[in-house]
C-alpha cells in the first residue's frame, strides 16, 4: 500500500502530466500526500486481514516511526507464523514458507507515493466516505488510462490518511486483491513489539554489483511511466549460474524481471496468474546464449508476456 528511468521516457512523463493532471481531483491529491506523509511520519498498531484468488488471511501489524527511521514487524496469524521484519523498506529477516522463497533485494528502493506523477497514468477521483474498523474514511480512486496496471479503490483515514481499505480491481470490474484494517491503533509500538521471533530468519544481504554487471539488460519496451528503480545480479546456489533481476515502478505498482542463462534443453515456457499476480517465462536465444526471462508482478498477463519478450542484452559501450 526510481533510479534510473530512460531519457524518453522521464522527457515523456514530465510534458504530459500537466497536461493529464486537470482530469484529476486536487482533493484526491491532496488525500494522497496525506497517505504519503502518514507512512512516513505516523506510527501505529493494528490488524489486518487480506483477500487474494479467494484465499483470505488475518495478520498484525507493528509500525514505528523514530528520528526518520521506519521499522515495521507484520505476523500472519492463521496456519504456520509467517512473520516479516523491514527497516526503512529493507528485509531484515522473514520466517515460514517466506523464508525459502526469493530473497528479497536488500537494496531495494523504498516506495513513496507522488499524486503528480500518478496522474499522467491514472485518473484520480474522491469517490465518497466509509467506515472502515470503526474509523471514518474518505474513498480514493486510481483509475488507470491503459490496459497495462489496475484499478485501486483506496479507504483512507480521514483522520490519519492511513490506508484502512485497499482493492485493486481489474479490467473487467472483478476484485483481485483486498487489504482491510480490522483495528487501527496510533499508539507508538513498543521496542518489544517490533523484536522478531527466533524463528525469523536473517535475510542475506545482496551486495550491490558494479555497473557493468547490473546494466547487463534492458528492455526495447516497457508499459508507459514504469522506471527502472533497483536491479542486482547474484549466483544461483543450487544450479551454479548467474541471475539478473531488474525491479520496475510505476508510482504505484511494480514488476520484477529475473534472467538466467539454460541449456539447450532447459527451462520450459509458462504463463500464469494468481490473483493480482502474473508470472510469465518464455526462452530467448540472444547473443549471450540461451536466457530464460521471467517477468512477476501485478500487471496483467499480456503486458507481462510483452516485456519478457523485450528484453535484450545490454553491451558495454551501449552503457558508457
Amino acid at each position: 500500500m526510481r533510479a534510473l528511468p530512460l531519457l524518453s521516457l522521464l522527457i515523456g512523463s514530465c510534458m504530459t502530466v500537466p497536461a493529464l493532471a486537470a482530469n484529476s481531483s486536487p482533493e484526491a491529491g491532496e488525500w494522497l500526500n496525506k497517505l504519503a506523509q502518514a507512512e512516513q511520519k505516523q506510527s501505529y498498531q493494528g490488524s489486518f486481514v487480506y483477500e487474494r484468488n479467494g484465499s483470505f488471511s488475518s495478520h498484525e501489524i507493528w509500525h514505528k516511526v523514530e528520528d526518520g527511521k521506519v521499522s515495521e514487524r507484520l505476523l500472519q496469524l492463521d496456519g504456520a507464523a509467517q512473520e516479516i521484519v523491514r527497516v526503512d523498506g529493507k528485509v531484515e529477516c522473514v520466517s515460514g514458507v517466506l523464508a525459502s522463497g526469493v530473497t528479497p533485494p536488500a537494496n531495494a528502493t523504498q516506495r513513496v507515493l507522488d499524486p503528480l506523477k500518478l496522474m499522467g497514468w491514472y485518473d484520480l477521483s474522491v469517490a465518497g466516505k466509509s467506515r472502515v474498523a470503526g474509523r471514518d474514511a474518505v474513498i480514493v480512486t486510481l483509475s488507470p488510462r491503459d490496459q497495462h496496471r489496475y484499478a485501486f479503490e483506496m479507504h483512507l483515514d480521514r483522520a490519519t490518511g492511513l490506508p484502512l481499505r485497499s482493492l485493486m480491481i481489474n479490467d473487467k470490474g472483478q476484485l483481485l486483491e483486498r487489504f482491510q484494517m480490522t483495528r487501527l491503533d496510533t499508539t507508538v509500538p513498543s521496542d518489544q513489539d517490533l523484536r522478531a521471533s527466533a524463528a525469523c530468519k536473517p535475510v542475506q544481504q545482496v551486495a550491490a554489483a558494479g555497473n557493468d554487471k547490473v546494466a547487463g539488460w534492458r528492455s526495447d519496451w516497457l508499459p508507459p511511466g514504469f522506471e527502472l528503480v533497483n536491479s542486482s545480479v547474484r549466483r544461483d546456489p543450487k544450479q551454479g549460474g548467474v541471475v539478473s533481476s531488474l525491479m520496475y515502478d510505476d508510482g504505484l505498482t511494480r514488476f520484477s524481471v529475473f534472467l538466467e542463462p539454460v541449456s539447450d534443453d532447459g527451462g520450459t515456457d509458462m504463463r500464469t496468474q494468481l490473483g493480482p499476480t502474473s508470472a510469465v517465462s518464455r526462452r530467448l536465444n540472444t547473443p549471450k546464449g540461451k536466457v530464460m526471462v521471467t517477468v512477476v508482478g501485478e500487471i496483467p498477463l499480456g503486458t507481462a508476456e510483452r516485456v519478457a519478450l523485450s528484453m535484450r542484452p545490454q553491451d558495454a559501450q551501449a552503457r558508457q
